[in-house]
């Protein structure tokens, strides 16, 4: 039913072309994104879960109110 719809519509193959070029471009940057992360950087983006909301960075503690 749907196949005889969108064959009645002209330039439908238009429409499958641009999309799969937006999946395909979105895809590359993505993977290009993740590869040309920092180990580093992943390793603290992996360890925030385990963290039980105490910070291991002490540079990182300059705005944080000090304890009476």
């Amino acid at each position: 039913m749907y196949q005889k719809i969108l064959c009645g519509l002209d330039g439908v193959s238009l429409y499958g072309v641009i999309s799969i070029c937006i999946f395909f471009g979105f895809f590359t940057g993505m993977l290009i994104w993740a590869f040309a992360l920092k180990k580093t950087y992943l390793n603290h983006m992996g360890d925030l879960p385990l963290n039980s909301g105490e910070n291991t960075d002490p540079s990182t503690n300059q705005n944080q109110p000090t304890k009476l």
